[in-house]
């Protein structure tokens, strides 16, 4: 993990296209802006992993209706 320190209004270039800003600094918490390409998803890594949880349920779905699907057919 690469740690930097930067100061209000200071930006890390994250190769071409990402730029991480730090708009604001209020104690404990630090206010970020991210400009990146509209194809890259930014979330945060509490949604991410439950966007990864919902997408691995939701394969073994469709996972189960396939299989249910193929024995329906031998039927």
């Amino acid at each position: 993990m690469l740690v930097l320190t930067r100061k209000k209004g200071e930006i890390i270039q994250i190769g071409n296209d990402i730029e991480i800003t730090i708009t604001n600094i209020i104690g404990d918490q630090v206010k970020i802006g991210i400009s990146a390409p509209k194809n890259i998803e930014i979330h945060r890594k509490e949604i991410y992993l439950e966007i990864q949880d919902e997408n691995a349920n939701a394969s073994k779905n469709i996972s189960h209706l396939i299989d249910l699907l193929a024995n329906a057919k031998k039927d």
